[in-house]
């Protein structure tokens, strides 16, 4: 970095510690939000600080938003445990045209157009959890795992590669049968299919759990969005069949179900931030990012800034009924850009499909005295979410 070149004002604190307690104790509270807005209104919406060891920059707003998520020379910087657990050869860690070699299969997969197929197959998944605990239990306890368990994983998948090759080799798996036959079609090594199909499942399951955990607490302390949710989903059972499954036509038919779920994505983002690395100086609002330093940026300051979303505390499905009305890079749960999740449209059957079952076949209340979450750093309720069930008639 040139002399002349200034940094964002700032401080970069104690070595090495710098205000990463701060921010960790600030999302364990669920404070966060509010961490982040004393700082913005003190430095603005660039500044620097030391957090985990690393100098860092926090950006915030739109148009740090999209340098983040399309710039080429900001890239992925992952907590060192991720590639231990997940695998080096993950897409969250490759970079260039590897990341795109590698994104471009997975995205094949996940497109809408092959997951059609599969939301028979989820229906009957959910269908399955649903009757084997929740029927037949007066309560359930939604309850938000480690190095041994990712290697077990691995190994597993590892066994299922060779065994998908063996039969392909025999013609007897067609390339599009599940992801990792899929993968294999599409030349990737061994390393990056067990590592990007293990990616899937954290990321899947992670994501969409948390999401449906958190409609199920807000449709139970909100009458009003629970009574449309219910309504718009028993249309849905009256055109079906008993027992017939959901399907792509149905999905589209849950309009208000999926802006509640994505109001609940925009108040309680399953990811609070990320980290990215420099791989060169990039010059932003008039300051500089020197090479080599992290990035961190934090959803909520968009997703709750009321000058993109008016009265941002105030739960609204209606502001996603027409999507191009929100401003671009400011509702970004699921990123944006060139790495915008591409699991974005699974986490859609997966959570549309569950709040289906869900609504129709049961009633709930919640049985926790303290009604609160906090982060750490996902967001979970502080008692596992209890809920009282009642089989609906």
């Amino acid at each position: 970095m040139k002399k002349h070149q200034k940094l964002p004002p700032g401080s970069l604190g104690i070595p090495f510690i710098g205000q990463s307690l701060r921010l960790l104790h600030a999302m364990w509270t669920n404070k966060g939000e509010e961490w982040l807005a004393q700082r913005i209104e003190k430095y603005g919406p660039i500044s620097k600080l030391t957090l985990f060891g690393a100098p860092t920059i926090f950006l915030t707003g739109p148009a740090a938003n999209k340098l983040i998520f399309t710039h080429e020379a900001v890239v992925p910087q992952q907590p060192k445990s991720i590639p231990r657990i997940i695998g080096r050869r993950n897409m969250l860690e490759l970079v260039g045209d590897d990341h795109r070699r590698v994104r471009g299969a997975v995205s094949e997969f996940l497109r809408p157009e092959v997951l059609k197929k599969y939301v028979g197959h989820i229906d009957g998944e959910v269908r399955y959890h649903l009757e084997k605990n929740w029927i037949g239990q007066s309560e359930v306890k939604n309850l938000f795992r480690s190095l041994k368990a990712s290697n077990r994983a691995r190994k597993t998948l590892a066994r299922i590669v060779q065994e998908r090759k063996s039969a392909q080799k025999q013609e007897k798996c067609t390339s599009n049968k599940d992801l990792i036959t899929y993968l294999i079609g599409m030349e990737l090594t061994d390393d990056e299919i067990v590592d990007n199909t293990v990616l899937v499942m954290i990321a899947g399951y992670d994501t969409s759990s948390i999401l449906i955990t958190f409609i199920i607490r807000h449709l139970a302390n909100d009458p009003e969005t629970h009574a449309r949710v219910v309504q718009e989903q028993e249309e849905i059972v009256k055109s079906k069949a008993k027992e017939e499954p959901l399907s792509w036509e149905d999905l589209s038919k849950m309009k208000y179900t999926w802006h509640v779920a994505m109001e609940i994505l925009r108040m309680v983002p399953p990811l609070f931030g990320s980290f990215r690395k420099t791989l060169k100086d990039i010059e932003f609002n008039g300051y500089i990012i020197p090479k080599g330093w992290q990035v961190f940026w934090a959803l909520p300051t968009t997703q709750m800034d009321p000058k993109f979303f008016p009265e941002p505390e105030k739960f609204d499905p209606s502001r996603f009924k027409n999507i191009a009305s929100v401003p671009p890079y400011c509702f970004v749960p699921f990123a944006g850009g060139p790495r915008v999740c591409p699991g974005n449209e699974f986490a859609r059957i997966e959570t549309l499909v569950m709040i289906h079952y869900v609504v129709t076949r049961f009633e709930w209340k919640l049985c926790c005295k303290d009604n609160t979450f906090r982060r750490d750093p996902m967001p979970s309720p502080r008692e596992g979410l209890p809920i009282k069930l009642q089989l609906k008639n």
